[in-house]
Formats: structure tokens, C-alpha cells, sequence
């Protein structure tokens, strides 16, 4: 991890765990104390609840440690919550809606390491984000920026506001993004100068090649992932401070296409590590209701691993809503048939979808990834093996059964300025009738009776 370089949390998936997203930012309030502002997304459907009259109540553990990192066996903070989520609605233990976990926790300089550790009481089960921050002394003559907190807002919701954005990926339906920062600045000789910068960078937005395709060539951008050195500055902005003292700085934008961006800051006077200062927030914009499906669009896109090549173009030149949703279900009952059935494949297709987007997200949607595919067409693989840059999956007692185990391989190691797992499929030809037969399970709803 790239202390300078913020990229917000991962998923942390894991079936029957609850689900949460974390990020921790250190600021400084307007006394010019030191803080640490921590936010947590929980999904509501992954929590377990009990029925109290016309109530579903969930119960929430949250412990809280703040470790500072020149000492790591010093636990400097420890906090306890305790959470209850109540909800009339029956259908909340399928939402993917978020209740959002917010706290302040008082500290002084330094960087630091925070654990949050969620426990559902009702099932026992917890899960734990760790992530990193800083927090500059706002007493010393040495001028200073804290990290990059960013947030969002979707003026088409109800009550719009802003939110923090806790994890790498952005949904499209945020339409606007704002990011606040801090500078210190005691020093008054000279001028201190802020220069912001949106950029972009190239990178693979595609959807993974069948099985039995061809193997991705070395210079493309699918085999890169992002090529950092292939970048577009969209805004840039230069500001200057003459007054010394702790100056609070948001800028805001509007929505962004599809892709992946850095907001990055950077001052003309020493820090304490290198002659400038220097922070950065990585995002990606991706589908509208990531990582769930929901709109008409999210749903027919990754059929395109179910149907033809021809028949995907046509389903993707709609551009009703409406009429999209209408071509879609056509498609699932034309093929298979009964109305019962097909609903019950839907779920689990689109299950499925949403799962590869929790487990193999990284530059582009998990669905769209090598990972992403296979996990939707097989379902989850009977055995992983994980070796340095390779991956193994395999889907049988056989372990050398050519048809029955896969190799995938990362392009890139994973690195500070590349923090990606980013790993393809090792193609061949032989895969065409396994494909070819899985689809087939899939479009017959044969898939509810076996995976393979």
C-alpha cells in the first residue's frame, strides 16, 4: 500500500459474513485538533434479524483499534459500539442498501493503522477491514497535508447529501464527487502553493473473451489492466495560501465517465519525508447500482457471456429501458420455458454476477474480469490454490483434469503503485465444449440441478 495514495476498501466477501465497507481519514477540526473520521457502509441484507413484533431487529458488535505504526504492539484506541438496526420491512434480508457507521476518534500526529472488526450477534460471525492514515502536526513550522477524504452525492435520490465514499469503486448513479483535504501551514516566509489535479488514465473496460479464445497479447490494455503512464488531465487548479494556520480545501465535480481516476494534490514546501508534499485519492466509476444489479442495463450486459455475438449487439442497441428489460426476460423464457424455473435461474445468474463484482472487483467491474466469468458460468471452484502470481482453480477430485482445472497468471505484480490482483485466464481451445456445455446448462435451467 502507497501511504499517499488512498484507494478507499475492498469488499471482504465472504457468503453468509456481513458485509461492509471501511475507510478512515485523518483531519483536523476547527480547534486544530487531530482526528480521525472513520465511516463504514454495512449492507443491510447481509445481516442476520430477529422478528420483535412487526420489527426485524439486527444486533451489531463494533470494535474499533487504532494502532500507531512506529510502535504496532501499542494500541493506543480501543472503541466498543454497540448497533441496532431495526427495519419493517420482511424484504430487508435481500436489500443491498448500506446503513452508514460514522465516528470521530481523538488522536494526536502520526500514522496509523485501524482495525474494525464487525460482529453480527445473532450469528457470531465477524468480519475486519484494516486501513491506514496520517495526521500531520498542525503545530509544526513544517507545512503539511493530511489524506484525501472523498464523497458523494446523487441529486436524483430523495434526500441528496453528501456521503463518504468508502471503497475503490464509485457507482454511476453518484453524480457528483467532492474531495476535502487539509493543508498545515505555519510557515508564512514564502507563499504556499496547492496544485490539484483530476486525471484519468487508460484502461480495460471489456468484458472477458470466452474460454476457448485466444490468449490476450502482452501490449494490449486487457493484459496491462492500467497503463499509469497513459493519463488525461481532466481539471486542474492552483491555489495559493499566504496566511499561515490549518486551511480545510474541497473541490467538487461533476459525474465522470466510466473509468478509472486519481485526484492528487501536491505543495511546493518541504514535508517532513521529501521536498514536496503529496497525497492522491485512486476511484473508479463504474455501473450505475455497483456492485448490485438492478436497471435494465446492468442486467442484459452480462449476458453477453450467455449469448451469441450477433444477439448480444442487437440486445445492446436498445436504448429504452423499458424495452431492454422486456428483451431480457424474453430471452430467459424463451429458453427456458417454465416461469417457475426461469426465476429461480434468474436468481442465481444475477447472484452470481453480484458476487464477482464483491470478490475479483479491481480496475474494471468483477464480472467482467477472467475470475469473474468462471465463477459465474462453474460457480465457485471446489479447490483454490494461490502460488506468488498464479492461481488455481479446480473443479474436481482429479486435480491434473485438463477440462476440470484452470490456470490463471498475473501480467503485473501486485505493488504499491499497482495494488490490483489482476489475474487471466490461460486459454485454449479445448474449453469450447465446456463453454458451449455450460451455457447450454444455464439456458435450459439444467444449471439448478448441477454446475458442471
Amino acid at each position: 500500500m502507497n501511504p499517499d495514495i488512498e484507494r478507499g476498501s475492498d469488499y471482504n466477501f465472504r457468503d453468509g459474513y456481513p458485509e461492509v465497507r471501511f475507510s478512515a481519514i485523518g483531519l483536523i477540526d476547527n480547534q486544530g485538533e487531530p482526528k480521525i473520521d472513520i465511516a463504514a457502509d454495512i449492507v443491510l441484507g447481509s445481516l442476520i434479524y430477529n422478528k420483535e413484533g412487526d420489527k426485524y431487529i439486527s444486533n451489531l458488535s463494533i470494535n474499533v483499534q487504532v494502532i500507531n505504526q512506529t510502535n504496532p504492539d501499542n494500541i493506543i484506541g480501543s472503541k466498543q459500539y454497540e448497533v441496532d438496526i431495526e427495519k419493517e420491512d420482511p424484504n430487508i434480508v435481500y436489500s443491498q442498501q448500506i446503513h452508514t457507521f460514522q465516528q470521530t476518534l481523538d488522536v494526536g500526529p502520526g500514522r496509523y493503522t485501524i482495525n474494525f472488526t464487525l460482529t453480527d450477534k445473532s450469528s457470531d460471525k465477524k468480519i475486519t477491514h484494516s486501513t491506514e492514515t496520517y495526521l500531520p502536526n498542525p503545530e509544526s513550522n513544517v507545512s503539511n497535508l493530511t489524506n484525501i477524504r472523498m464523497e458523494g452525492k446523487n441529486m436524483s435520490s430523495e434526500n441528496p447529501s453528501w456521503s463518504p465514499i468508502t471503497t475503490y469503486d464509485v457507482p454511476g448513479r453518484v453524480d457528483s464527487l467532492k474531495f476535502v483535504f487539509q493543508v498545515t501551514n505555519n510557515n508564512s516566509s514564502e507563499p504556499l502553493v496547492i496544485d490539484s489535479q483530476l486525471l484519468s488514465f487508460e484502461s480495460d473496460t471489456s468484458y472477458a473473451r470466452p474460454m476457448h479464445y485466444n490468449n490476450y497479447s502482452p501490449s494490449s490494455i486487457q493484459y496491462k489492466g492500467i497503463d499509469y503512464n497513459e493519463e488525461e488531465v481532466i481539471q486542474s487548479t492552483q491555489r495559493k495560501l499566504i496566511e499561515p494556520g490549518n486551511v480545510l480545501i474541497e473541490f467538487t465535480f461533476g459525474n465522470q465517465q466510466r473509468g478509472n481516476y486519481r485526484f492528487e494534490v501536491q505543495t511546493n514546501i518541504s514535508s517532513e519525508e521529501s521536498d514536496e508534499a503529496y497525497k492522491a485519492r485512486d476511484f473508479a466509476v463504474k455501473s450505475k447500482n455497483y456492485p448490485s444489479i438492478k436497471s435494465a442495463r446492468e442486467l442484459a450486459q452480462p449476458l453477453v457471456y450467455l449469448m451469441r455475438e450477433k444477439e448480444y449487439e442487437n440486445l445492446m442497441a436498445i436504448n429504452d429501458p423499458d424495452s431492454l428489460k422486456a428483451s431480457v426476460d424474453r430471452f430467459w423464457l424463451k429458453n427456458i420455458g417454465n416461469k417457475s424455473r426461469t426465476k429461480s435461474v434468474l436468481k442465481k445468474f444475477y447472484n452470481r454476477v453480484e458476487e464477482a463484482n464483491k470478490q475479483f472487483s479491481n480496475f474494471k467491474e468483477g464480472w467482467k474480469t477472467d475470475p469473474g466469468m468462471m465463477y459465474i458460468l462453474l460457480g465457485p471452484p471446489w479447490y483454490v490454490d494461490e502460488r506468488l502470481d498464479e492461481m488455481y482453480w479446480s473443479y474436481s477430485y482429479n486435480r491434473s483434469d485438463p477440462e476440470r482445472n484452470f490456470y490463471f497468471f498475473e501480467p503485473r505484480n501486485k505493488t504499491e503503485f499497482f495494488p490490483f490482483d489482476h489475474y487471466i485466464l490461460r486459454r485454449s481451445q479445448s474449453y469450447f465444449n465446456l463453454q458451449y456445455q455450460q451455457v447450454e446448462l444455464w439456458l435450459s435451467g439444467s444449471i439448478m440441478r448441477r454446475n458442471l
